[in-house]
């Protein structure tokens, strides 16, 4: 399949909310990650979607900042693939692409809620001085450091970053 990957526009907004409709539980706007996000503009070069030969939206990654110890940090996620292109390696390019402009852009660090067999193959490892409000498992806080010593002194509470 005949995949691409483009900076979210501002017209495909409301399609990648339908696919994160789609992909995820109703009430995933109540996650505490979504909470951080609330209020906050996301990191425009770290919206990707994926189009598929077609020109329709396959797969989307948002991103979000926040902080750490007073320090940026890059939220990756949510990432979805729609239901009939799951399983094609689309999430894998998003992630990938995301790292690339994120390193690119100068960002030291990113983190994320979720699976570490999954993302631990992308170089996500858990972050365990780096707490995640309640009701997150912290086994499920991973991170990466985009450069070397990214992580170094960036422990405690994730907090909302302020605009």
């Amino acid at each position: 399949m005949d995949i691409t990957t483009a900076r979210e526009r501002p017209d495909d907004w409301w399609e990648v909310e339908a696919l994160y409709d789609t992909c995820f539980a109703p009430g995933r706007t109540a996650l505490s990650s979504y909470r951080l996000r609330y209020g906050v503009d996301p990191i425009e070069r770290l919206c990707i979607v994926a189009r598929d030969g077609d020109g329709q939206i396959a797969g989307a990654i948002r991103n979000w900042p926040v902080r750490v110890a007073g320090k940026e940090v890059v939220l990756l996620g949510p990432v979805a693939v729609h239901p009939v292109h799951q399983g094609e390696g689309i999430a894998a390019l998003l992630i990938w692409r995301c790292l690339e402009v994120a390193a690119k852009d100068g960002w030291p660090r990113i983190m994320l809620v979720g699976d570490a067999p999954y993302y631990g193959r992308f170089g996500f490892t858990p972050l365990t001085d780096v707490v995640m409000p309640p009701p997150t498992n912290p086994d499920r806080v991973l991170g990466i450091a985009l450069r070397k010593g990214g992580w170094d002194g960036v422990t405690g509470p994730v907090e909302r970053a302020h605009d």
